[in-house]
């Protein structure tokens, strides 16, 4: 799965959490690669960091994001 966010509006800090908190409480069962952009990504970046979820993947832009979709279907 590729969740790709511009967050103009929605924060992507936000979008981080309940990224977080989805995969603590339903358990996702693929990969799913984050890439985020907008308002508050460093904080996002650091909270996808610190919950440590492995199948949470962070991309640093569509290009990186796209490499590691790649990857984890290989």
């Amino acid at each position: 799965i590729l969740v790709n966010i511009f967050g103009g509006i929605a924060k992507c800090d936000t979008i981080a959490e309940a990224l977080i908190a989805a995969a603590r409480e339903i358990g996702f069962k693929v990969p799913v690669v984050v890439r985020l952009e907008g308002t508050n990504v460093e904080r996002a970046r650091e909270l996808l960091a610190e919950a440590n979820i492995d199948v949470l993947v962070p991309a640093d832009d569509l290009t990186d994001a796209a490499k590691k979709v790649c990857a984890q279907v290989a």
